[in-house]
């Protein structure tokens, strides 16, 4: 697994500016279709384990697609969805490179027919995919126009101490929010200052502890569900979705119990609502 260094030092000018860009783009969006008076189109599908697909009647975007079930084995009881049937502009965002989040055969398949691959900057590019395939390697806080859809990957803090993202996505007159398998952090403040209010954030809520990282410790590696609904609090989340959680049996890593069970405890009245969902079901924003 290869480790990359990330830069530790306090925002850029470039990146306040960026930040700044992004919230103008969102907010252009999203202002434009609350004007127009139109409806959102959007639909998001949660897929296995940390994916999900995001739809519009002529794009598609995925976040860290997997359907390799060597990645997880046994240990994982999701079923895997298949993403090889994008509609119209198809791009897919990696949170970060672990083969779990960036699947290269997932990749493969949602890009068959060309689109962008986004992924942070500072990540190598990607190895073994078809020449049609654009790579896009992204600034932190620097929005990126992927047809339909408006991407910007924003700071996100990884337990194995790699470089990882998470992303904000617009379109459809929605915003969301993608966690990748961050930990809890203190960016999210400046995020949710920066993009106001999420329509759905999909956050990891299963608090996994590395027993492989030497010296061992009990402390979690990602967000709990505790920390998950604090985190979409300050984002100012409507609702939030669990994703990355469910593993059982997996050497080394060790998930937090009864999890979907103190996420609807940690709730509170008026906070972002609940929403599960398995692989394979349709958000609905009615709910």
């Amino acid at each position: 697994m290869t480790r990359l260094l990330v830069h530790a030092g306090g925002a850029s000018r470039r990146q306040v500016l960026g930040g700044g860009i992004a919230a103008a783009a969102v907010a252009l969006v999203s202002g434009k279709a609350a004007r127009a008076g139109v409806a959102p189109t959007l639909r998001i599908r949660r897929l296995a384990w940390a994916g999900i697909r995001l739809q519009l009647p002529k794009a598609t975007l995925f976040v860290d697609p997997l359907i390799d079930p060597a990645v997880w084995g046994s240990t994982l009881p999701d079923e895997l969805i298949g993403v090889g049937d994008a509609v119209g502009d198809s791009v897919v965002l990696v949170t970060h490179r672990h083969s779990d989040h960036a699947d290269p055969a997932a990749i493969a398949a949602a890009l068959a027919h060309g689109g962008t691959l986004a992924y942070a900057a500072g990540t190598p590019p990607f190895g073994g995919l078809p020449d049609h395939v654009r790579q896009r390697p992204c600034p932190l806080w620097e929005p990126q126009l992927l047809g339909d859809f408006t991407a910007t990957p924003v700071p996100a803090s990884d337990g194995y101490g790699d470089l990882q993202v998470s992303w904000v996505v617009s379109g459809g007159g929605r915003r969301i929010f993608h966690g990748g398998d961050t930990m809890m952090h203190g960016g999210w403040w400046r995020v949710g200052r920066q993009f106001g209010r999420f329509d759905a954030a999909f956050l990891p809520v299963n608090g996994a502890a590395f027993s492989f990282q030497q010296p061992a410790t009990d402390e979690p590696a990602v967000l709990t569900p505790k920390q998950a609904i604090a985190a979409a609090t300050i984002l100012g989340v409507e609702r939030i979705v669990p994703i990355h959680y469910g593993i059982a049996g997996a050497e080394g890593y060790a998930e937090m119990p009864d999890l979907l069970d103190s996420l609807r405890g940690a709730s509170k009245p008026g906070g972002p609502r609940v929403a599960i969902l398995k692989p394979g079901e349709w958000l609905d924003w009615q709910g």
